[in-house]
């Protein structure tokens, strides 16, 4: 078997099993079983695949089939531009979240010190691309990364090495806000906001697939958010602010919850391309 075969073989079995973006997803996994580019792909139609190829790429095809994440399978995924290791002991990134980054990067860019010195703590790191992303973005920030799973944390070590900030970023063991020993200028956190009435109605990726303590917000999808602000005081710095990710029709609970803890905060909404609030802003009026 070619290459010009093998994906048109992939793409047609991947749409028959109704995987979304099916062609899209054969270039990923071919290209991913030869260790070719997606335009090697295309400039060398002709090569042939070995036994042992063409036996992995039937394999990895199957593994998509039964809706495994393509970002698992490969190990792998893009996330605000950079590549990142990815397994099942994490969330995998999603692109809505570059969003939080984006703010938090131009937030940090003005509340930093002359020489751009500032102190941030990113909750539930995952992978961390998040903690990652925010310390190429800002050489001169110090991150604090935390996560429940020391799993997780595992792999942000990985990550962490490959983009070379081992010395920026620190991983702290532990639950939320709790293993963070000094306070910050700013606290990002993509926590779990599914509600449990939701979960079942995920995809079959996300559902059977993705860690569910990444996943599960309680009832209301907000339990770790109100974990969270427990903690806060005493971890800010004065001045200080919370930037969180939230779903999509949350910001009035949010807003609620919010005010429950501070009563004065000055809370703002960052919407994403589909018009959804999906950043929000919190500074305390009281932080420290």
């Amino acid at each position: 078997m070619i290459l010009r075969q093998a994906l048109q073989s992939a793409a047609q079995t991947l749409c028959g099993a109704g995987v979304p973006d099916a062609f899209i997803e054969a270039e990923l996994l071919l290209g991913h079983v030869v260790g070719m580019s997606r335009t090697q792909l295309y400039t060398e139609p002709d090569r042939s695949l070995t036994s042992v190829e063409t036996e992995h790429l039937h394999s990895v095809i199957q593994r998509r089939i039964d809706r495994e994440p393509a970002a698992y399978i490969l190990g792998h995924c893009e996330f605000y531009g950079i590549d990142f290791c990815v397994e099942h002991h994490t969330f995998i990134p999603r692109p809505e979240t570059e969003l939080l980054v984006e703010t938090a990067v131009k937030l940090a860019r003005r509340i930093a010190t002359g020489e751009g010195q500032i102190a941030i703590a990113d909750i539930g790191t995952g992978c961390g691309a998040i903690a990652i992303s925010l310390a190429l973005a800002l050489p001169h920030a110090k991150v604090y990364a935390t996560d429940v799973s020391a799993s997780a944390l595992r792999v942000a070590e990985t990550n962490c090495r490959r983009h070379g900030v081992r010395g920026q970023v620190e991983l702290l063991l532990g639950n939320l806000l709790e293993p963070l020993a000094q306070t910050v200028d700013m606290i990002s956190a993509n926590l779990p906001y599914v509600k449990s009435s939701d979960l079942n109605h995920l995809s079959p990726e996300t559902r059977c697939f993705e860690p569910s303590i990444a996943l599960a917000g309680g009832q209301d999808g907000l339990d770790r958010i109100r974990e969270m602000l427990e903690q806060v005081p005493g971890k800010l710095n004065q001045g200080g602010c919370l930037l969180l990710e939230i779903g999509q029709g949350q910001a009035e609970m949010v807003t609620s919850l919010i005010r429950s803890y501070f009563p004065q905060a000055w809370i703002e909404f960052t919407s994403d391309l589909g018009g959804i609030e999906r950043v929000v802003q919190i500074s305390p009026a009281e932080s420290a």
